[in-house]
């Protein structure tokens, strides 16, 4: 069909060819809404649960950080009364071993919190997003029948 139509004959053309279309019927807005809602929910508390995660986070890091300078505090003050250098020297790898132990012990607690946050948020999001794709289909196979 030429463009623009030589006639309004053309425009009866055009007409026909649309109503031959199959279009889909209009998507239940109830359930499109609702579907928006759980989305929004499971965002929420996916959000909810990685700003926890978050703030446990912070918290054990300030926890280690008090006991990492108690700690210090306290070697400090056995290495001050210690009058020989070989037990100075003793004392001062003994704590840099405990120190570097508790380290390690340390960011593996902290990385295992992060890890158990993303899990749990991005299992809430993997839920939801399997649910949506059966309530579309849902909605698909109700638009067929």
């Amino acid at each position: 069909m030429a463009f623009p139509p030589k006639s309004m004959a053309d425009f009866g053309e055009f007409g026909k060819m649309f109503a031959d279309m199959k279009l889909p019927a209009m998507p239940d807005m109830e359930a499109f809404v609702s579907a928006s809602r759980r989305n929004m929910e499971t965002l929420t508390a996916a959000n909810r649960v990685a700003l926890e995660g978050a703030q446990a986070v912070a918290r054990r890091h300030m926890e280690i950080v008090q006991q990492s300078m108690a700690e210090m505090t306290e070697a400090v003050r056995a290495m001050s009364s210690m009058e020989a250098p070989q037990a100075k020297a003793a004392k001062q790898a003994e704590l840099l071993k405990h120190a570097y132990e508790r380290a390690v012990t340390n960011m593996k607690e902290i990385g295992d919190l992060i890890q158990h946050s993303n899990a749990e948020a991005v299992k809430l999001l993997n839920t939801r997003f399997t649910e949506a794709m059966d309530e579309v289909k849902a909605l698909a196979d109700k638009s067929k029948g």
